[in-house]
């Protein structure tokens, strides 16, 4: 299993950022997907994930601002950021399966500043 995140940068809070996720090594159009984040000293944090049929899942925080979407012909899972706030700031990775994973991507970093 390959999961490899990209689209990750340095944004002013207000901003947008799309990050992609490239998978391989095992059906995805079989699996869910989803994408979580980690800030230093902090666990792990579900962020979003989607269901192998397309049905969405965000935490309270995201809602309205993030929109999780799959392409199955490429194998590519999709978070769209809009209106990025400072405490969005993380790495963010790429998981196999939702609400459990068993593989993750290396990660992206996401920072939000001004």
């Amino acid at each position: 299993v390959q999961l490899v995140e990209s689209g990750g940068g340095l944004v002013q809070p207000g901003g947008s950022l799309r990050l992609s996720c490239a998978a391989s090594g095992f059906t995805f159009s079989y699996y869910a997907m989803g994408w979580a984040r980690q800030v230093p000293g902090k666990g792990l944090e579900w962020v979003s994930g989607i269901y192998n049929e397309g049905t969405p899942y965000y935490i309270d925080s995201v809602k309205g601002r993030f929109t999780i979407s799959r392409d199955s012909a490429k194998t590519t899972l999709y978070l769209q950021m809009n209106g990025l706030k400072p405490e969005d700031t993380a790495v963010y990775y790429c998981v196999k399966g939702f609400p459990r994973y068993d593989y993750r991507g290396q990660g992206t970093q996401v920072t939000v500043s001004s």
